[in-house]
């Protein structure tokens, strides 16, 4: 019994001297929260207090370690990292530089490390002083202006395109007989806010920050580039402009609608103001060149004529520019893509279009309307979905959920693409180099 007893003692000797010793010092972080743009670096004040003299005494042995939680997103410069203890000191102050690397908020912490058992310890000291929250925003730059504006100044000489090719006395006919707009106006008013939000569940059942993305983006009127669509796939125009005018008017009314209703379960936060201006600009900036592209077609038919000739080429131009020109200027954003945002970027508006293609052909519309109906639905303005998560989160939060719209607007023109490659390689086979004179007339 007493040769058990004194193993006992030994080692129970042994472990006290491996163990950490008592976590009684303490760590302040001033300031405990830091803003830091992508690829810089600021410098924190830290403060330690309260060091037991036995980890002085065992400078060899003990140091504090400052760890992120997420070093991809920002991380402690290498010197600063290690702090060595010193066996007269029982606290110690300086300045860390913190690394910042990419969006997002990482949590740095102080941690005594023990050398000798490779583990370390967290300060009994809860405070919210005692980590420090870093997060990495992304700069503002010149591009993004210039992308911004590039956009409105082409998309302003599409439309007047646009309105120069209208036929009028067809766009009269489709308001007396709306069933196409109809159609469209409940695929996309009712459907796509449904559809955005189950496959947000779907596709990101433990991030409501992506949800979010998902529903804002479905919940958003169509975007102009349908009609840009309309006219390379030889749909009809005439729908497609009514069909888009009438998207964003409602939307006065349909996006608060579902954000203070569906949106509540996604979203928690109430009191969100809806950019009504933003709506509004965006119709006007819609309307206005069609009136200008109306009057040249009035006043000028030989300029209008020559207009409605370019229009194809044009919005063939416009859909690469703001493709290739989105890719560039947000090239960051792809380090956050995963396979679920792919997904989601990709599913939400190819099952807009096949939903609201199956429920035209159902209601007995034509081709080009059907066509022109899934189209409608299928493009969302993802610059209204963007705007909306930068307004209504802070910063990093509301740029890293534009990935999602972000990640659509790529993903949306890949089906219409494979249906315009379809329609060339079936004219090719065909021998057809025009259109049959009945789609033409739904251009001209």
């Amino acid at each position: 019994m007493m040769r058990m007893g004194v193993l006992l003692l030994a080692f129970m000797l042994i472990v006290g001297q491996l163990a950490l010793p008592a976590e009684s010092w303490q760590a302040h972080f001033k300031p405990a929260s830091l803003h830091l743009q992508m690829e810089t670096s600021a410098e924190v004040e830290l403060h330690l207090w309260d060091i037991p003299s036995e980890l002085g005494s065992s400078a060899n042995r003990y140091s504090f370690r400052l760890i992120s939680d997420d070093p991809h997103l920002a991380s402690v410069a290498p010197e600063n990292a290690t702090i060595p203890l010193h066996a007269t000191l029982n606290s110690w102050t300086g300045r860390i530089r913190i690394d910042g690397h990419f969006l997002g908020e990482a949590r740095i912490s102080v941690r005594l490390w023990d050398a000798w058992t490779n583990r370390s310890s967290q300060s009994a000291n809860n405070s919210d002083s005692s980590q420090l929250v870093a997060q990495v925003l992304r700069p503002e730059r010149i591009i993004d202006h210039v992308f911004v504006g590039s956009i409105i100044l082409l998309m302003s000489l599409v439309y007047i395109n646009f309105g120069a090719a209208l036929n009028v006395e067809v766009l009269q006919g489709l308001i007396t007989r709306p069933v196409g707009p109809c159609i469209g106006f409940i695929t996309q008013v009712l459907g796509m806010p449904l559809l955005s939000y189950a496959l947000g569940i779907f596709v990101f059942p433990e991030s409501p920050a992506m949800q979010l993305g998902l529903f804002f983006t479905g919940i958003a009127p169509s975007g102009g580039a349908s009609n840009t669509w309309s006219a390379v796939l030889n749909a009809n125009i005439n729908l497609s402009v009514l069909m888009t005018t009438v998207s964003n008017v409602a939307a006065f009314g349909t996006m608060p609608l579902w954000i203070f209703t569906l949106g509540q379960l996604i979203f928690e936060r109430a009191g969100m103001q809806v950019p009504y201006g933003k709506i509004a600009t965006y119709c006007g900036s819609l309307i206005v060149p069609l009136f200008i592209g109306l009057a040249i077609q009035r006043c000028l038919p030989r300029v209008a004529h020559w207009l409605v000739r370019l229009l194809k080429p044009i919005s063939a131009c416009l859909i690469l520019f703001i493709v290739i020109f989105a890719i560039v200027t947000n090239f960051y954003l792809f380090q956050l893509f995963s396979w679920q945002i792919a997904v989601a970027g990709l599913c939400l508006p190819l099952l807009g279009y096949t939903i609201a293609w199956l429920a035209a052909k159902l209601l007995n519309q034509n081709a080009a309307d059907a066509l022109t109906i899934a189209i409608e639905t299928g493009i969302q303005n993802t610059g209204i979905a963007i705007f909306f998560l930068r307004t209504t989160l802070p910063q990093p939060q509301a740029d890293l959920t534009t990935v999602v719209p972000v990640s659509v607007a790529i993903m949306t023109p890949l089906p219409l693409m494979g249906i315009y490659l379809y329609q060339r390689l079936r004219r090719v086979k065909l021998g057809v180099e025009e259109l049959p004179g009945s789609e033409r007339q739904r251009i001209v």
